[in-house]
């Protein structure tokens, strides 16, 4: 017994956690306590170093001041102060007005406002719940098909976990030690590619089945104009107005950055895009202002309502995203200055309360201390597992997968897809991530590809049956029994668990078609991030010019040979104690001065 677990110790550790979490422990809990059960046991087998856990409170305290980790409260009281100050509501009902006329408006309108719900909370129950609560029972009210705004609303909530300020992200950064910068500039391009597939997606069925996401009728549009109209055309003009104002900023970019900085690198091109669309949302609202200051009439009551309600979200987010990719802020100090924004925004609106402050803080109190109590249960588990070479037995098992780095990171992703449908990204991040990323570091992958890679694989995690929680969160908004509509008087059936399921099925698969895309297009992660280029000491001496001088210093003579010749050292063998130097300066001698 004894030799068998010397031999399978490793695999031994992961058994027991199983267990630990399969007697219903909690994962921080089960982690830790594994972590110190099989320490003590390699200890007494000797495979284990006696002192192991001397170090576990510098650890555990070094974990207690990582600055990077800050970011995640800061960044959840954000979006939680935002969506308890009813913007979600507010976006859902404006974006649907813009987009209502047209057959699949109101599912489009639930794809971006929970694009812009994840750059503003990082939080996917945040988004989940508030488009449960607002958009399913419009959807429902107007015959929309339940699998696909059950699916739409679930999967668009999960956009949180690939769209920074992701909180997925910071956690992996942390993780693969990497920049948090670097992991939001490297998920930009990959979360508006996936927006893209689900408006695609969208449009497919809005012209295969027209009858499952029909058009707002025309009593339920409310934003019109005493003539009737929609107001569509002016928002059209300002959209193409700040359109070009962002276009010509971004033609101006460069010099400017230059001007203001004084760097000599080009500028990424998603700081020129982000910076590009806040200049363009900013003279919008700045237009908008006017107008309703003056009185002019000159934009539409659609037109005002979209700027004034869609442009200050937009403005903090690229706040928060553009002084973190311009270098400005950390990551720590662009989150508590949204968390700032998004205070001020509630305060302005007069929907800040005690009651929406002191819930806001709570919870996020609640989720900041969930993320420690597993970081640190990850901690002493991993202590025992390091001690234990379980890296080295990771990386053994890992080189015996056929097709090399393809092969890894196609077995990577389907571990993690299928852990995914049993416990949390946190939980993923914790225990599975330090493991994998030695060996993918080892095979020279890039590791934040590799982060980008399974963060979006990770979203997965919140759509997989059996424990979605995507699936869970829009369970217990939406209605378990039938009710009648408010507006058509009409009776509405309750929404099954299985359509929640069944919705969710297509969104996956376009998940996993942009994860496959990702891994054969790694310059879509890396196109964006700024490289750092490398010299070696010749280079670094050619750029300095220093020169190598030869100041003709005279040959050292010795006692006992010319100048050049090899060393005397005199005999010491037959002497017990060596001679001290003489520090007598003499009569004569002068400290220097």
């Amino acid at each position: 017994m004894v030799e068998f677990l010397q031999v399978n110790f490793v695999p031994v550790l992961f058994v027991g956690l199983l267990v630990f979490l399969m007697m219903g422990f909690p994962v921080a809990f089960s982690l830790a306590a594994t972590g110190l059960a099989y320490g003590f046991l390699g200890m007494e087998l000797g495979l284990i170093p006696d002192v192991l856990f001397q170090a576990l409170p510098l650890r555990v305290a070094g974990i207690m001041g990582n600055e990077t980790l800050l970011a995640i409260p800061f960044f959840t009281l954000m979006g939680i102060i935002l969506e308890r100050s009813r913007m979600a509501e507010e976006l859902l009902e404006t974006v649907a007005q813009v987009f209502g006329p047209v057959r699949g408006g109101l599912a489009v309108a639930v794809v971006l406002v929970g694009a812009l719900l994840a750059a503003t909370t990082g939080v996917v129950a945040a988004a989940v719940i508030s488009m449960g609560l607002i958009s399913l029972p419009i959807m429902l009210r107007y015959g929309y098909n339940r699998t696909i705004a059950t699916g739409t609303i679930t999967a668009s909530g999960t956009l949180a976990q690939a769209l920074p300020p992701s909180l997925v992200l910071i956690v992996l950064a942390d993780q693969l030690g990497r920049s948090v910068g670097d992991m939001y500039q490297g998920a930009l391009i990959p979360g508006l590619m996936l927006i893209g597939l689900y408006l695609l997606f969208i449009a497919a069925v809005a012209m295969i089945k027209p009858k499952w996401v029909p058009a707002l009728p025309q009593e339920a549009r409310i934003y019109t104009e005493k003539n009737g109209s929609t107001g569509h055309w002016s928002l059209l003009f300002l959209m193409l107005l700040c359109s070009v104002a962002g276009y010509v900023w971004s033609q101006i970019h460069e010099s400017f950055m230059q001007y203001m900085t004084g760097r000599s690198t080009p500028s990424p091109a998603d700081e020129v895009f982000i910076m590009s669309v806040a200049m363009a949302s900013i003279l919008a609202l700045a237009l908008a202002m006017v107008n309703r200051v003056t009185r002019m009439g000159l934009l539409s009551r659609l037109t005002e309502q979209v700027t004034f309600v869609l442009i200050p979200p937009l403005v903090l987010i690229f706040l928060v995203l553009g002084t973190i990719f311009l270098g400005i802020a950390t990551p720590t100090e662009g989150g508590a200055m949204g968390a700032a924004g998004a205070f001020l925004m509630a305060m302005s609106r007069g929907r800040l309360s005690l009651k929406v402050l002191k819930g806001a803080l709570e919870s996020t109190t609640r989720l900041s201390i969930f993320v420690m109590f597993i970081l640190i249960g990850s901690t002493v588990f991993s202590f025992t597992f390091n001690a234990a070479d379980g890296h080295i037995w990771v990386e053994h098992l890992f080189s015996k997968l056929p097709g090399g780095t393809l092969g890894f990171l196609i077995f990577v992703n389907f571990l993690v897809f299928t852990l995914g449908m049993f416990i949390d990204f946190f939980e993923i991040a914790f225990i599975v991530i330090p493991m994998l990323a030695p060996v993918a570091e080892k095979m020279g992958i890039d590791l934040i590809w590799f982060g980008i890679i399974l963060a979006m694989n990770m979203q997965t995690s919140f759509l997989t049956p059996p424990f979605g929680f995507a699936l869970f969160y829009l369970r217990s908004v939406a209605a378990r029994h039938d009710y009648v509509d408010v507006i058509t008087k009409k009776t509405i059936p309750a929404v099954t668990t299985g359509q929640i399921y069944k919705g969710s099925i297509a969104f996956i698969v376009l998940q996993l078609i942009m994860v496959a895309v990702i891994m054969i297009n790694p310059e879509l992660v890396s196109g964006g991030i700024t490289k750092v280029k490398r010299l070696s000491a010749d280079q670094v001496e050619n750029l300095l010019e220093i020169d190598t001088v030869d100041y003709g210093a005279p040959a050292l003579e010795l006692p006992g040979g010319d100048a050049g010749g090899d060393l005397q050292l005199p005999n010491l063998d037959n002497q017990d104690v060596a001679p001290e130097p003489n520090l007598d300066m003499g009569q004569d001698s002068k400290p220097a001065n």
